[in-house]
């Protein structure tokens, strides 16, 4: 998610996502540029952020949170002034105790940096460089390359088997659920946002179809990187988007009764809870985005309990 004074759209108000700037890798290989290595990486996310959250699910699943260290950003955004991400006394940067801003830590790949400043980031603390800020391709990374030292080294979100349809079902979560949502949200005309809507809800209704006669999205005995892509914004999804973003139709824990139980047993899974802040969630998206709730108002529901029996082990 990036700093933006005003998300962009194109002539149709249809929302435009930016495109990511940095995009090297790490490899569990001590010749590589980047190799796997203990204690010398970091994360900087937004608690608030889904693409961020994905990183973050992924370093507790994997048990890499020992060997990889992550710090957040305040969930509240000043997009009238630009300012983007920012540190402070609640949310200091470890390793850089002067920054006051996200954009400083950019800055020390390019001092001249003025492109998009998103999260997550994945630093390198020795040779003080952003290895990678596209949160695809750094799940993929926490995901394989830091195998000797995870706890869980023998999940595989990612495997070989089943990347085809991982790729492919991401491919349609992607544009019509993760961004969908945006794209409702940051609509400025009235048909763009109903393309959106109509992506949207097609989408849920698809998954919840799936969900319905198998415990994953993909492998009925295996979560992969597809469960963790579509969570990431469906646990937002009634806290935030039904409302703040307009997607009124349905909500997951009213209409959606194997998207509800699906979304219960992965935050209840190792350390997933612990990731999950819904106040600084709601605080980023009703507070930071002024031109759509101009008051900046946070509301203080829903009430839903995600610690309920998710039932989904029924599917063994």
């Amino acid at each position: 998610m990036a700093n933006n004074k005003s998300p962009a759209t194109n002539p149709k108000g249809e929302y435009v996502r930016g495109v990511t700037a940095f995009h090297s890798s790490i490899k569990d290989d001590l010749a590589a540029e980047y190799p796997a290595e203990a204690n010398r990486y970091h994360l900087y996310v937004a608690l608030a952020c889904p693409w961020a959250h994905r990183t973050l699910v992924l370093l507790k699943l994997k048990g890499l949170d020992h060997v990889i260290s992550y710090s957040v950003v305040d969930s509240l955004l000043e997009m009238e002034k630009g300012c983007g991400w920012a540190f402070g006394e609640k949310y200091p940067d470890p390793h850089h105790p002067t920054f006051t801003h996200l954009k400083n830590v950019y800055q020390l790949n390019d001092p001249d940096y003025n492109g998009r400043v998103t999260v997550p980031v994945l630093f390198d603390l020795k040779s003080q460089k952003i290895v990678n800020n596209e949160s695809s391709e750094i799940i993929r990374m926490l995901n394989s390359e830091f195998n000797k030292f995870a706890r869980h080294p023998e999940l595989d979100l990612y495997p070989e088997h089943l990347r085809s349809r991982i790729d492919e079902l991401n491919d349609q979560i992607y544009p019509k659920l993760n961004n969908g949502v945006y794209r409702a949200g940051f609509a400025k005309f009235q048909e763009a946002y109903d393309a959106a809507f109509e992506d949207i809800f097609s989408m849920l209704d698809a998954l919840e179809g799936i969900l319905s006669k198998q415990r994953y999205l993909i492998d009925n005995n295996q979560i992969t990187e597809a469960d963790v892509r579509a969570w990431a914004t469906l646990i937002r999804f009634d806290p935030v988007y039904f409302t703040h973003f307009k997607c009124n139709k349905k909500m997951i824990s009213k209409d959606y009764p194997n998207l509800f139980g699906f979304v219960r047993e992965l935050y209840q899974m190792n350390g997933i809870k612990q990731t999950v802040d819904l106040d600084e969630t709601k605080k980023h998206y009703y507070a930071s985005h002024l031109m759509i709730n101009p008051t900046g108002i946070i509301p203080r529901g829903p009430e839903i309990d995600y610690d309920l029996p998710h039932g989904r082990d029924r599917f063994n």
